[in-house]
């Protein structure tokens, strides 16, 4: 049996005992401490922290994108990637104290596929039962891990729901790669009555309280964490003025458009590359340009931000330059896994 280090977080105060042979992500994530975290791959930077005392830790494979060589010798670490040796403490540089505190333990689970039926040419609509446990209790906009059969990997997919509690299913809006490994796994193989292991929640991509006003801008998959999100504040009678900017290609890649349930709810969507067979009079370019000649100040306003990493890496600046303040920008951006597969979708 390893042995077992204390890592305690600044400023916030929390230790938590953590096994050499896990991460000191996922051995918070065991203990309902929810870190910010992001591809839990070492390449998005989201879960990158500073080592205040102790030196024995030990990283896995990671990106220097994501930790540059310079920053490592500087003491800073990738919390996804680092084992710890020793005692240590860590500052935490990107945090929220309400959702660390709010985490929910992640567990193992079985789930029963149910459906798994076209949303649009490239994306399918995934159902699953849970079997054991039979729910799974977890916030609007988190996300699971699931263990692709006779491989050693795990996809990650947020759901589309906003609970498993009484329907104890789970629900997905997953794009189909030609050579991903999920994707093809899904598209060629998965039936019905398919037996799948998955693991979670996971995710701080959670709508905050407050009486703001709401921007969501999403694109591609990006779609499901803020359907539920959306979903969640219809259920809640949440009335914030909220508005939606979804960003496709063509037309055929729209769905979900009838999902407009809240009083104060705009649904924009916008095709950056129109059929001229579409007959399209809605609004043209890429989304995040289309945000900017619709939205004014946004001092006031919250921003939530989901999809590629190419519109999230364009967004968050845009969203800065309109006036939202940087701690009130909340985003999930869908890191790739392997060349070209899916990841984070």
């Amino acid at each position: 049996m390893a042995d077992k280090h204390v890592v305690r977080f600044e400023p916030v105060g929390i230790e938590i005992e953590v096994d050499e042979d896990q991460t000191i992500l996922r051995a918070a994530f065991e203990q309902g401490i929810m870190l910010m975290h992001g591809c839990k791959e070492g390449q998005c930077s989201s879960c990158k922290s500073f080592v205040l005392d102790g030196d024995d830790i030990e990283l896995e494979r990671y990106s220097t994108f994501a930790l540059p060589d310079f920053e490592r010798e500087e003491g800073y670490t990738l919390l996804c990637r680092a084992h710890a040796y020793e005692d240590v403490t860590i500052e935490l540089l990107n945090f929220d104290e309400d959702m660390i505190r709010s985490g929910l333990p992640i567990q193992q689970a079985t789930a029963e596929v149910v459906s798994k039926d076209p949303v649009t040419h490239d994306m399918r609509h995934l159902v699953l039962q849970l079997t054991e446990p039979t729910a799974i209790k977890f916030f609007p906009g988190q996300y699971v891990d699931i263990a692709i059969p006779g491989t050693n990997a795990t996809r990650s997919f947020s759901m589309a729901n906003t609970s498993s509690l009484q329907s104890g299913q789970l629900e997905f809006v997953i794009k189909i790669y030609p050579d991903g490994l999920f994707s093809h796994f899904l598209d060629a193989q998965l039936t019905e009555g398919d037996q799948l292991s998955l693991s979670g929640p996971y995710g701080v991509f959670t709508l905050r309280e407050g009486d703001d006003d709401l921007i969501f801008v999403g694109g591609g998959a990006g779609m499901a964490p803020i359907l539920s999100l959306l979903r969640s504040m219809a259920d809640r009678g949440i009335g914030r003025r909220a508005t939606y900017y979804y960003g496709a290609r063509r037309h055929r890649d729209l769905c979900f458009t009838d999902e407009q349930r809240l009083p104060a709810f705009r649904y924009v969507p916008a095709l950056s590359e129109p059929d001229p067979a579409d007959d399209w009079d809605g609004e043209v370019g890429l989304i995040t340009d289309v945000v900017q000649r619709k939205e004014g100040d946004l001092k006031k306003a919250h921003a939530y931000v989901c999809g590629p990493p190419p519109m999230v890496e364009a967004a968050l600046p845009l969203l800065t330059r309109l006036g939202v303040p940087e701690k009130r920008i909340y985003y999930d951006k869908f890191t790739f896994t392997g060349d070209p597969d899916e990841g984070r979708t």
